[in-house]
């Protein structure tokens, strides 16, 4: 079946939104309950270790999110990254159909637009590329793009810079729950941890005000480490608002994912996050999700449950912690 890509239908000139891209009335931007003057918190790593556990901690307990500043990997790498992200949804459409990818046959790789087969499901105004990262073990080259050249050079020198900072972060966090510095990275399978990438491109939008980028939810992963281009449009949840981040250069976007709520036994929250699209301007993301290996068992950690503080999760895999999904979304 041949799909309908949104980058494709934007470039057809549309004057007006598709019926199936618009949102019902209580979702869309236009009738959603949105704060200004909030602002996310934003974490610079160049700080005291104390200071830092402690504001990643307060940070993951209130809000479920933060910027990270001062992260050590290069501005240039980011750049070079985002290039051949966007060199790649330039490509000619057949080129990138190549590439694509067949969810309803779990071949999730590669090239993709989200596809409803329910005529009441809305579909969200993006289309994607998406590949494991690491390890290099459990990588499929074949899927990820020939063009431009340097894709994948790009894309292994950000994750091994990614890598070294994601072992940062799991390190602050475990501090944060009072635990040794290696608590979280070992209870999320170790070197066995994978990274996967995944290229948000979300053409311009002819009704912005009734459509979504990406609809509410919160990741499986435990965390996603976020690079956007300049094109706001990401917002997260708090305090029954919606809460706009603004584009900060360099920044990584930390999102916390269901899999590290559960292993801090809900003292860290999945944050839950939408995304926005714009009517003139192209906004993309290149995410990366990391998550544990399917077989790690996830549950909350033993130090942190006593007769004050029981479990509030089950403990079971990961994989079959990917059926079921954390219930969030405001009403």
């Amino acid at each position: 079946m041949e799909v309908e890509r949104v980058q494709a239908l934007a470039h057809g000139g549309l004057h007006e939104l598709p019926a199936q891209f618009i949102r019902p009335a209580h979702e869309r931007p236009e009738n959603s309950k949105a704060i200004d003057g909030v602002t996310v918190p934003v974490i610079s790593l160049s700080k005291p270790h104390d200071i830092v556990v402690d504001e990643i901690s307060r940070a993951c307990s209130e809000w479920g999110f933060f910027l990270l500043t001062d992260h050590n990997v290069s501005p240039a790498v980011i750049r070079r990254l985002k290039e051949v992200g966007e060199e790649f949804f330039n490509l000619p459409q057949k080129e990138k159909e190549s590439y694509a990818n067949d969810p309803a046959s779990g071949r999730f790789d590669g090239y993709g637009t989200k596809m409803t087969r329910n005529l009441d499901e809305k579909v969200e105004w993006v289309d994607y590329y998406f590949h494991v990262m690491y390890p290099t073990t459990k990588v499929n080259y074949d899927n990820w793009p020939k063009n431009p050249p340097s894709y994948r050079e790009a894309t292994e020198e950000y994750n091994a810079e990614l890598l070294q900072v994601t072992d940062k972060i799991l390190e602050l966090l475990s501090e944060g729950l009072g635990l040794e510095g290696k608590a979280l990275r070992s209870r999320l399978g170790e070197d066995a941890m994978e990274f996967e990438m995944k290229i948000n491109m979300y053409p311009p939008c002819p009704q912005p005000e009734l459509a979504l980028g990406v609809e509410p939810h919160t990741d499986m992963s435990a965390l996603t480490l976020l690079v956007p281009n300049d094109v706001p449009g990401l917002q997260v949840w708090k305090d029954d608002n919606w809460v706009a981040v603004d584009y900060l250069p360099n920044a990584l976007f930390v999102h916390v994912g269901d899999q590290v709520e559960v292993l801090s036994n809900g003292k860290y929250k999945s944050v839950l996050h939408r995304s926005l699209v714009n009517k003139e301007r192209t906004r993309m993301s290149w995410a990366v999700f990391v998550t544990p290996p399917h077989e790690a068992v996830i549950g909350p950690i033993p130090e942190l449950i006593d007769g004050k503080n029981p479990a509030k999760y089950s403990t079971k895999t990961y994989a079959e912690y990917r059926h079921r999904k954390f219930n969030k979304i405001p009403q």
